[in-house]
């Protein structure tokens, strides 16, 4: 997966197209990013034991990796992403300019 936390990114499909925002956590191990104020739900919990919230709590939900592409702030579009090999370090690169994600 070449979308990591902290990443800006745009959502491509679904309910939140067009929209910008920030990985909050990336899970590679099932190909799902959670974004920083997208894909909130309201989950409605009982008090159990002394360390749970009751009442109504928003809960962010992870979206596909694949409905998401990486920000290219130089181009200000969405990136296709490559790779390239900078003095022994591998970085991600924009295909459309080149530049450094």
């Amino acid at each position: 997966m070449k979308i990591r936390k902290g990443d800006d990114v745009l959502v491509l499909s679904g309910k939140f197209r067009g929209e910008r925002a920030k990985v909050e956590e990336a899970i590679p191990s099932r190909n799902k990013v959670i974004l920083d104020g997208l894909n909130i739900a309201k989950r409605h919990t009982k008090q159990a034991g002394a360390t749970m919230q009751a009442g109504i709590i928003d809960k962010l939900l992870p979206l596909d990796a694949s409905n998401v592409a990486l920000w290219c702030s130089s181009h200000k579009g969405p990136a296709k992403v490559g790779f390239s090999d900078v003095d022994g370090t591998k970085v991600r690169v924009c295909h459309k300019c080149g530049a450094a994600l």
